[in-house]
C-alpha cells in the first residue's frame, strides 16, 4: 500500500504553536487580564485561611480571649467567602474567554482550508483535513476552553501558596523544594517523548480516515474489481499502526503518572518531620507547623492538578501543530500579482506540466489562444490530457514550463480571491450542502435576490425545484431532502450563472445529465454566459458541434484546433470521431462485441473491471474506432506542437483549422 503520510498536509513546529498561541491569547487581552486578576485574589484569600489557622491555634495555646479568637475565626470565615465568590467569578471569565479563543481558532481554521491549494488537498488526501477539523480542532478547543483557565489557575495558587509559607517559615517553606528534582526528571522524560507519540497518534487517526473514506467513496469500484481483500489489508495496516501509536503514548502516561503519586509524598513528609524537630526544639511554633502541613497539602492539589493537564497540553499542543500547519500549506499572497485580467482572453504558451507523483509530462509544448467570449470545446480520449488542461487553465495547477495566462496576467500569480472571481472550473463532481436550497446557491452570490436565484434555476432546467414544498428554503441534504446525481449537478451549474465569472470552465459538467437534458442545458448555458469566455471539456460530441472552436487533445498535445464545419473538412482525427459516434465507423473493440455507438448511448450500473485497451465513454469508443480509420489512412502516428495560434478578436475563426 502506498505511505499515505508523505503527502500528509505540514504539521508546525513548537515555536510556530507558541507564536499562534499567543496571538490568539493577545487578541483577547483585556478579558485574559479579568480573568488573571480574579484568579489571583481568590487565591491569595485561600492563601490568607491556613495563615489565620495556624495563628488561632497559637492563640488558643497562649490562652488568649475568646474575643480575639472569634475575630480570627470571622476572618477566616471571610476568606473561604472570598475564594468562593472570586474562583466563581474568574472561572465564568475564564471559561468565556476559553470559548472566545477556541471558536476564533476554528473560524481562523476553516478559512485557512478553504484557501488551500487544490493540488495540496488532493496530494493529503480528504482524511486529513477532516480528521484535523473533526478531531484536532475539539482537541485545541479543550486546551482553550479548560487548559488555559485550570493550569493558570493552579499556577497561580502554587506561587502564592509557596510564598505564604515562605512568609510563615522560611525553613519549612524550603521544605517544598524537596518534589522539585522528582518532578522535574520525570516531566522532562515525559515531555521529551509525549510530542513526538501523540503527533503519531494523530497522524495514524488520519491515514484510518482516509483509508476508511478511500473505501466508502469507492465502494462500487472495490465491489467491481473485487478489492474487498485488500481494502481489509489496508484498513487492518492502519489500525496497526493507530494502535501501535496509541499503545506508545499509553506506555508513557503509566510510567508517568505513578511516578507523580510518589513524588506527591515528598513534601508533606519533609513539613511534618522538619516541623517536628523545629517545634522541639522552639524553632516554631505549633501553629506555624499546622500553617505549613495545610498549605503544603493545598499546593499539591494544583500541582497534580498542572501535571495531570501536562498529558492534555501535549495532546493539544499536538493538535495545534496540525492546526498551524495548514497555514503553512496556505496558498499565500506574498507573491501574488498586482495586475488584473483586462478581459476573458485565455492564452496557453508552450505549456509542459507533469503531476507531482510522476516525473513524466502530461502535457507537452501546448500553446493554444482562447479570444474573450469565445466557447472552446476540448475533445480527445481518456487520459489526453483534456482535464489537467483545464486544471491549469483556472489556476488550479502552474505549469511546470510555460505559461497560463487570462485577459494578459498568469492566472497563477492572481490573488486567491481575485482568481476566484475571474475563473470557475465545474467538473462533474458535484457537492450539495447540507443546508437549504437558497443556501447551497448563494455561496455563489451572497446577495442574490430570489428572482435572481429562481432564474438560474431555470437556465438549466432545474424544474424540480420550484416543486419543492417549501421553495428555496427547503433542506438538503442529510436527513433532509437527497437530490439524485443530475439535481445535483443542475445546483452547480446555477452557481455559475450566479458567480457569473469572465471565464467558465466545464469539465465534463453535464456528464450525470441524459443526453437531451444535456444539450438543452449546455445551450441554455450558452445564452447565459454570451460574452463568456466559455472552455468545455466535451463528454458528448454534440458539445463541439455547438462550441465556436474545437480543440482536439491526444498524447497531451492540441492535434487539431477549428470549428466544426472546418475540422470535418479536414478529414483528420475530428472527422474520423464524429464519423465514427455516428455509427459510420465502428471500432475493432466494438464490433467484437456487437456493440455501437450512440450519440444518446449512456451507461448505467457499476462499471466492469477495466482491461487494456478498454473504452469508458461512448467518445472513447469512437475515439478507437477514428484511430482505427486514421491508420487506414496512413496517418502519420503522434503529433508534435505546432506554432502559437494568432490571437482572434471574434467568435468564428477565420482562420484555416490547424493540424499539429
Amino acid at each position: 500500500m502506498t505511505d499515505q503520510r508523505s503527502t500528509q498536509l505540514p504539521v508546525a513546529d513548537t515555536s510556530a504553536v507558541r507564536r499562534a498561541f499567543f496571538r490568539l491569547l493577545a487578541s483577547e487581552k483585556r478579558r485574559a487580564t479579568v480573568a488573571v486578576g480574579l484568579h489571583l485574589i481568590a487565591a491569595v484569600a485561600a492563601a490568607v485561611a491556613p495563615i489565620l489557622l495556624g495563628d488561632m491555634l497559637d492563640r488558643i495555646a497562649a490562652g488568649s480571649g475568646k474575643a480575639e479568637v472569634d475575630r480570627l475565626a470571622l476572618g477566616l470565615l471571610a476568606s473561604i467567602v472570598a475564594v468562593v465568590v472570586f474562583t466563581w467569578a474568574g472561572t465564568f471569565v475564564s471559561y468565556r474567554l476559553g470559548e472566545r479563543l477556541s471558536a476564533r481558532m476554528r473560524v481562523q481554521f476553516v478559512d485557512r482550508a478553504l484557501r488551500l491549494p487544490m493540488p495540496v488537498v488532493e496530494q493529503a488526501g480528504s482524511g486529513d483535513l477532516m480528521t484535523r477539523s473533526s478531531a484536532d480542532v475539539p482537541e485545541a478547543g479543550v486546551l482553550f476552553r479548560d487548559g488555559l483557565p485550570q493550569v493558570t489557575v493552579s499556577l497561580l495558587k502554587v506561587l502564592v501558596f509557596f510564598a505564604a509559607m515562605l512568609v510563615a517559615s522560611p525553613l519549612l517553606g524550603l521544605c517544598m523544594l524537596v518534589v522539585v528534582p522528582p518532578l522535574y526528571i520525570g516531566t522532562r522524560w515525559y515531555l521529551k517523548r509525549g510530542r513526538r507519540g501523540y503527533l503519531a497518534e494523530r497522524e495514524a487517526e488520519s491515514e484510518i480516515g482516509d483509508t476508511i473514506g478511500a473505501s466508502a467513496d469507492g465502494a462500487r469500484t472495490t465491489e467491481a474489481y473485487r478489492l474487498g481483500d485488500q481494502r481489509d489489508a489496508a484498513g487492518d495496516a492502519t489500525v496497526a499502526r493507530h494502535w501501535k501509536a496509541a499503545r506508545y503514548t499509553l506506555f508513557l502516561r503509566s510510567v508517568y503518572f505513578p511516578f507523580l503519586d510518589g513524588a506527591y509524598a515528598l513534601p508533606t513528609a519533609a513539613v511534618l518531620l522538619v516541623g517536628g524537630a523545629f517545634y522541639f526544639d522552639g524553632t516554631v511554633t505549633l501553629g506555624t507547623v499546622a500553617t505549613c502541613a495545610v498549605l503544603t497539602r493545598q499546593i499539591m492539589f494544583p500541582i497534580d492538578h498542572i501535571l495531570m493537564w501536562v498529558e492534555k497540553v501535549q495532546r493539544g499542543i499536538a493538535a495545534m501543530s496540525r492546526i498551524e500547519g495548514v497555514a503553512e500549506a496556505e496558498d499565500t499572497e506574498e507573491t501574488a500579482t498586482a495586475d488584473r485580467p483586462v478581459d476573458g482572453t485565455v492564452d496557453l504558451t508552450d505549456v509542459r506540466y507533469a503531476y507531482p507523483t510522476s516525473p513524466r509530462d502530461v502535457l507537452h509544448g501546448v500553446t493554444l489562444s482562447v479570444p474573450a467570449g469565445q466557447r472552446l470545446a476540448v475533445v480527445g480520449p481518456s487520459g489526453a490530457g483534456k482535464s489537467t488542461l483545464a486544471r491549469l487553465i483556472s489556476g488550479s495547477d502552474v505549469p511546470r514550463e510555460g505559461r497560463a495566462a487570462i485577459g494578459g496576467v498568469d492566472v497563477a500569480a492572481l490573488p486567491l480571491d481575485e482568481r476566484r472571481k475571474r475563473v470557475t472550473l465545474v467538473t462533474q463532481e458535484h457537492h450539495v450542502f447540507t443546508a437549504s436550497l437558497r443556501d447551497n446557491l448563494i455561496l455563489a452570490k451572497a446577495g442574490a435576490t430570489d428572482e435572481e436565484l429562481h432564474e438560474a434555476l431555470a437556465a438549466v432546467g432545474a424544474d424540480w425545484a420550484f416543486d419543492l414544498p417549501e421553495g428555496l428554503d427547503t433542506p438538503l441534504g442529510g436527513k433532509n431532502r437527497e437530490l439524485d446525481a443530475a439535481s445535483a449537478q443542475q445546483i452547480a451549474l446555477a452557481r455559475i450563472i450566479l458567480a457569473d465569472p469572465d471565464v467558465v470552465i466545464l469539465d465534463e459538467a453535464t456528464a450525470m445529465l441524459d443526453p437531451r437534458a444535456a444539450r438543452d442545458t449546455e445551450r441554455a448555458l450558452g445564452a447565459v454566459l454570451e460574452g463568456r469566455t466559455v472552455i468545455a471539456i466535451a463528454h458528448r460530441l454534440h458539445t463541439a458541434h455547438d462550441a465556436d472552436r474545437i480543440a482536439v487533445v491526444e498524447d497531451g498535445r492540441v492535434a487539431e484546433l477549428g470549428s466544426h464545419d472546418e475540422l470535418i473538412a479536414l478529414g483528420g482525427h475530428y472527422a474520423d470521431l464524429w464519423k465514427a459516434w455516428h455509427g459510420e465507423g465502428t471500432s475493432r473493440n466494438s464490433a467484437q462485441h456487437g456493440e455501437g455507438t450512440s450519440r444518446d448511448s449512456t451507461q448505467h450500473g457499476a462499471a466492469a473491471p477495466a482491461r487494456e485497451g478498454a473504452v469508458e465513454s461512448p467518445e472513447d469508443e469512437a475515439f478507437a474506432a477514428a484511430k482505427s480509420l486514421s491508420r487506414k489512412k496512413n496517418q502519420a502516428p503522434g503529433f508534435r506542437p505546432g506554432p502559437a495560434l494568432a490571437r482572434e478578436h471574434h467568435h468564428k475563426s477565420e482562420h484555416p483549422p490547424t493540424r499539429y
